[in-house]
């Protein structure tokens, strides 16, 4: 397997980065113990798996001298470190989980998903970056510090909950209870991804997301195809037709109002994207997504991480799988992502597409829609000032490669109501790459990237010793 690179002379100045070089192999071999925990906190029959996940994390972390304790949240646990070598110097939060999706097996080539292996630089596995891969930087980089004797670094604590991707239905309850205990100066926040391996750039926002489902009922039951067609209502054509109307000729998004309060781009910002090493056809092979769509007039990375968007994520009608009956549906559903960027707000955007559905909605057919806003996490844009500069500066060391441009998050995470019930700003800082396959077959994390953004969360912890959080 191809091993990072070997420090430079200014990195090796602390030692960090040939810390992390010689103890890779170590590293993995952890990881890999990890992700062959099928922690799936959407999987009711692996609920002993997810606290056992839990029980694993906070043992490497009691490994490296951290205080911990393990709360349980519904079906699962999250996990709570901490270690303070300085009352008086900054105090960090980290956030990021240790739940995963589930895999579909049968559609995985690398490795079952579970098994991880390593291969050609990337070890393979679900949750080996998402986002496993980046909690255990976080143990790793405060173990190089140590190891180092680095004690002149901020305070870490760390938050690492088991029900991120099913929308963290209790972190908010379990913020409030210990919002006292878990006092912070800023947030870190480690479930997002960099632009490339050689090229790192500070995340500087996140989209925000909500969830809906519609439901279209047509006969009261499934019915013979020749003897309705032509005078029943087919829920899965109705279907259809509301989808195509989501968007418009443009790739604009066709609900009225949609767009009311997106901010405009600021001439900074898209400066920040344009200084990305940003090229369309390497994007699409990286991600596999054949090709480029999306709402004309703006850049790939402004369709990514400043725009909003309406995703279908699943459609049901008829019989997908089986012997065909031939027969006209009683019900089809389809599941959407939207994805909300600055200043929407997650009830106002579901308050127009409410609207919307309602009003193209043929006569006769009958309809549900259901949007989990008390699920829905609103987007982020991290405050500039010297946090941000500093996390810059330990990119560069972190990579040993010069800081371009700066990036967002197409994804979304609590980082909001992070920051809203702590009361401290949010940083985002991770170690994945959108070729990383999250939530898909042959999951997995680069090597080089892991070990250059372990090393980056250690020269950051000691550049935020001297700076002022805003």
């Amino acid at each position: 397997m191809a091993m990072p690179h070997s420090p430079t002379a200014s990195e090796t100045a602390d030692g960090v980065r040939e810390y992390l070089v010689a103890e890779t192999p170590a590293l993995l071999d952890r990881l890999s113990a990890w992700v062959s925990i099928p922690s799936v906190s959407a999987d009711p029959d692996r609920r002993q798996d997810v606290i056992r996940s839990a029980h694993w994390l906070a043992g490497e972390m009691r490994d490296i001298g951290m205080t911990t304790q393990v709360w349980p949240t519904g079906d699962a646990c999250a996990v709570y470190g901490e270690s303070i070598v300085d009352p008086s110097a900054p105090t960090v939060l980290v956030y990021s989980h240790h739940d995963v999706r589930h895999a579909k097996a049968e559609e995985w080539r690398e490795t079952e998903p579970f098994t991880p292996v390593q291969r050609d630089g990337r070890l393979y596995g679900r949750g080996a970056s998402d986002a496993k891969g980046q909690a255990l930087a976080h143990v790793w980089a405060l173990r190089a510090l140590e190891s180092l004797g680095h004690t002149d670094r901020v305070n870490v604590r760390m938050l690492v909950e088991g029900e991120e991707e099913i929308g963290s239905p209790h972190l908010q309850d379990l913020l409030r209870e210990h919002a006292d205990e878990w006092a912070c100066d800023l947030i870190v926040f480690s479930d997002t991804v960099q632009w490339k391996r050689d090229a790192p750039a500070p995340v500087t926002s996140m989209r925000g997301t909500v969830n809906a489902t519609l439901t279209i009922f047509g006969p009261e039951r499934d019915v013979h195809s020749g003897v309705a067609a032509g005078v029943t209502v087919n829920p899965a054509t109705v279907l259809a037709e509301v989808i195509g109307r989501l968007h418009d000729d443009r790739g604009r998004i066709a609900v009225p109002g949609f767009y009311d309060d997106v901010a405009e781009l600021s001439d900074r910002r898209r400066r920040e994207f344009a200084d990305l090493p940003v090229d369309a056809d390497e994007w699409v092979r990286r991600t596999e997504t054949r090709t480029v769509v999306g709402e004309k007039g703006f850049s790939l990375v402004e369709r990514l991480w400043a725009r909003p968007t309406i995703e279908v994520l699943s459609l049901l009608a008829g019989d997908p799988e089986g012997i065909a009956r031939s027969v006209i549906p009683r019900e089809a559903a389809a599941t959407f992502s939207i994805r909300t960027v600055p200043d929407q707000r997650i009830p106002t955007v579901s308050d127009r597409l409410r609207a919307f559905v309602a009003d193209v909605m043929p006569v006769g057919a009958e309809y549900t829609l259901d949007i989990d806003e008390s699920l829905g996490m609103e987007s982020y844009v991290s405050p500039e000032g010297p946090v941000l500069e500093a996390l810059e500066r330990s990119l560069e060391r972190g990579f040993d490669a010069p800081v371009r441009g700066r990036m967002g998050n197409a994804g979304a995470g609590p980082a909001d109501l992070l920051s809203r019930e702590l009361r401290a700003p949010v940083y985002l800082l991770g170690t994945g790459l959108p070729e990383d396959h999250w939530h898909s077959s042959d999951e997995s994390i680069d090597v080089s990237t892991l070990v250059s953004g372990t090393a980056t969360i250690a020269h950051l912890w000691r550049e935020l010793r001297s700076v002022t959080p805003p």
